[in-house]
């Protein structure tokens, strides 16, 4: 078996209506390997096409089961493993370890709004079976945003309070937990303040019931995070063997963890966040992977959200298949 073809597609989904308001579009790369026994793998990452000329010319020709996944980037790797997978009849996430669960929880998710538009997603999101709701916070109107969104979806949805550190100081990130608390709904506070101030998450951990998070994409940080008990919580991001390292830490300090490999991603590389999640143990809080917040799905479905839990495939290999039809018409390149 060898590479036959390698298609680059950049595609241009707009966000559905209530973030296209805020957030302006940006494009992702979808690839799709072709065999020349006609199995199709595919994979997705942010760039450009021509970002990966030299890799598209490197893996076309060669068969993709002597080539090592993990030494390219994740569009080619995740590509690759749902070639291997298909050919071997096993899904990825067997590459990744044991499975430890069938559903992966997930958010929901909005950028910055108004309160009362912010409360309208939250109606939306309850309404299509999500649970909690990850929400980019201010410190203008955080609380008057918690309190609209609980009286419009109930109390048994929380939310994730994520203000890209812009609570910006201990005694600001204090202030807000005391008027927050009182709601319940709050699930935690994820890099509320400057994130290099260590010291300072310790004594907002100590003051708040919230529980606090932080978002990591190095091993040398979640092992001094870890090291000074400075939060309840970790966001871990990068490739999945990364997030694997990265989350083997936390574990062996009793601390949880949720995965954003995509974030505002398509649902390929969803898929693979899943499949990976899929064999962590400790990563048992909602994810930030959000195919579901564009106007199109170029897996039709393939990728189930069922009740606030994506559903890990099963199939070989991803386990999906693209929409051609969706991906032209979006195509831009």
């Amino acid at each position: 078996m060898i590479i036959s073809k390698i298609e680059l597609y950049e595609l241009a989904i707009p966000p559905i209506p209530a973030v296209a308001r805020y957030r302006p579009l940006y494009n992702n790369l979808v690839c799709r390997i072709e065999t020349d026994e006609g199995l199709v793998g595919i994979g997705e990452k942010e760039g450009r096409p021509d970002s990966y000329d030299s890799e598209v010319d490197d893996l076309t020709g060669k068969d993709p089961l002597s080539v090592d996944p993990f030494t390219l980037p994740v569009i080619f790797a995740c590509a690759l493993l749902d070639i291997v997978g298909q050919a071997k009849g096993i899904p990825i996430h067997r590459f990744f370890g044991e499975k430890v669960r069938d559903r992966v929880p997930v958010s929901y998710w909005s950028c910055p709004m108004e309160p009362h538009e912010t409360a309208a997603e939250a109606a939306s999101g309850a309404r299509l079976g999500f649970t909690n709701h990850k929400l980019k916070a201010r410190p203008w109107n955080i609380v008057d945003t918690v309190r609209q969104m609980k009286d419009a979806a109930g109390s048994e949805y929380t939310v994730g309070v994520d203000p890209n550190m812009q609570f910006k100081y201990l005694h600001v990130a204090t202030r807000l937990a005391e008027e927050l608390e009182p709601f319940g709904t709050v699930e935690n506070f994820e890099n509320p303040i400057l994130k290099h101030h260590l010291d300072w998450f310790r004594l907002l951990r100590e003051k708040t019931s919230i529980p606090i998070a932080m978002h990591f994409h190095d091993t040398q940080d979640v092992f001094a995070a870890v090291k000074v008990e400075c939060c309840d919580q970790f966001n871990l991001s990068g490739a999945p063997q990364l997030v694997k390292k990265t989350a083997a830490i936390a574990e062996a300090a009793d601390i949880p963890i949720w995965a954003q490999m995509g974030g505002l991603c398509l649902g390929v590389l969803a898929a693979y966040s899943v499949h990976v999640q899929a064999t962590i143990p400790n990563a048992i809080l909602p994810c930030d992977e959000l195919p579901f917040i564009r106007e199109a799905d170029i897996l039709s479905g393939a990728l189930v959200v069922d009740k606030g839990h994506f559903i890990v495939p099963e199939g070989p290999g991803l386990g999906v298949e693209l929409d051609m039809r969706v991906m032209e018409k979006y195509r831009i390149a």
